[in-house]
């Protein structure tokens, strides 16, 4: 550990500065040498840093969903050249590099709050051996030796004997009961922070082994902060469960203000902000045109609740647009989808004429002819024979016409030569 707190050194006397501003504070309030005015200032110290880190925890979220994004991709390479791993590092390199994104983003928070971590134990540790660290004098020394929380001095730890225990001025059982409560609620809340992330904000329609590996980190870092958590002084595990309970804070308002699109969360979300929209008359926040806008600017690439969100505002008379603002509008048909492209449902509805049946077809056939008859009828010249030998050759006539009535309609010259037939017809 000595090596260790002598590549953080550079900030052990910034956090030992910061530690004792805190103390002035809750000193005045609660008394100097009690367990509330150290145990608040570590608290105090916690979301400091924690406040400083939010740039990298939206950095974190950001890389996370362009991981999750790129999930498919990465599964095609993986099985494209599974059999060669260096061409395998470099395509993955290569899609990294074209899209911007950085595995080890990520793990930005927890590695940039390290350095206080091992800062903090280092003079926790100070405490407790009784080694003067940063600006902690002696008189803060002694101090700090005689807080107690719940009963257990803040340089304790579970492992420390009962002589050990003693000169802190508490009892093994004291401690170790404390040390035992803590251990278990800071791995809890690992666990719960960790499933929370795996079962809300997580894309279900992708399969891929980074959920996998979520899913088994979900166990595994539980375990380790209770293996590891035995060795922490109390004062380093009341920093790790406030930071806990702090990045599960954290994450609870990003899942339900700002959720992975295709989760659970979204879901949810999606029908929160159609309620909101639909009694306000439209987004106000800048967050909701944000995401509102993001949705738009998808178009067919929609998953199924943003298809739902949309299709529920154009059947309440809503309209999004593309710049995020949901304003009044006409509701579009049923039948079409949120980018005016015909619905499945349209087409499946969209009238076609009636089939007629075969005696309506037959029936239909003489009345069409009668038509085309009359038509033809009235379109051939009068007769110049005179009017004397009608009434000889009428019934002659009526047969000769209807003949050549049935030799026009079969498509032979009505007057005329006729064509020759042909050879092969004779």
């Amino acid at each position: 550990m000595d090596t260790i707190a002598s590549l953080f050194s550079f900030i052990t006397t910034p956090v030992s500065w910061v530690i004792v501003q805190f103390h002035k504070v809750y000193g005045s309030i609660f008394g100097p040498d009690t367990g509330w005015a150290w145990g608040l200032s570590i608290v105090s110290l916690v979301i400091l840093i924690r406040i400083c880190l939010i740039p990298l925890f939206v950095k974190q979220i950001k890389s996370t969903r362009a991981m999750q994004t790129l999930q498919p991709e990465m599964k095609k390479i993986q099985e494209r050249y599974k059999n060669d791993k260096q061409r395998q590092s470099e395509e993955m390199m290569k899609l990294y590099k074209e899209t911007g994104t950085n595995p080890l983003s990520s793990c930005l928070p927890i590695l940039a709050q390290s350095p206080f971590f091992f800062a903090l134990y280092h003079v926790l540790n100070g405490i407790a051996t009784g080694d003067k660290i940063g600006v902690i004098n002696e008189q803060l020394l002694e101090s700090a030796r005689k807080a107690h929380i719940f009963g257990a001095p803040l340089a304790a730890k579970f492992t420390d004997g009962s002589a050990k225990v003693e000169a802190l001025g508490a009892s093994l059982t004291d401690v170790r009961v404390v040390t035992a409560i803590m251990i278990v609620l800071m791995s809890a809340s690992q666990f719960f922070t960790q499933r929370q992330l795996m079962t809300k904000n997580v894309d279900t329609s992708v399969k891929t082994p980074f959920m996998q590996q979520q899913k088994m980190l979900m166990y595994v870092f539980p375990v380790m902060f209770a293996v590891f958590g035995i060795n922490f002084p109390v004062g380093v595990l009341v920093y790790w469960l406030t930071t806990n309970v702090w990045t599960m804070g954290q994450q609870m308002y990003v899942i339900r203000n700002n959720p992975t699109p295709g989760s659970k969360a979204q879901a949810a979300y999606l029908e929160r902000l159609h309620k909101h929209v639909t009694h306000h008359g439209g987004t106000r926040r800048r967050s909701e045109k944000a995401i509102v806008k993001a949705i738009v600017a998808k178009g067919r690439d929609r998953n199924e609740a943003e298809r739902k969100f949309i299709n529920a505002l154009s059947k309440a008379g809503f309209v999004a647009q593309a710049d995020g603002v949901v304003t009044k509008g006409e509701a579009q048909p049923v039948g079409q989808t949120e980018d005016g492209t015909p619905s499945v449902g349209a087409a499946a509805k969209r009238q076609q004429p009636k089939r007629q049946s075969k005696s309506q077809r037959q029936s239909a056939t003489p009345k069409a002819a009668g038509e085309t008859t009359s038509l033809v009828k009235s379109e051939e010249p009068a007769d110049d024979k005179p009017s004397g030998t009608a009434g000889a050759t009428g019934a002659n006539g009526a047969k000769s016409g209807s003949a050549g009535r049935s030799k026009a309609q079969s498509g032979q010259r009505k007057g005329g030569p006729q064509r020759p037939k042909s050879p092969s017809k004779k």
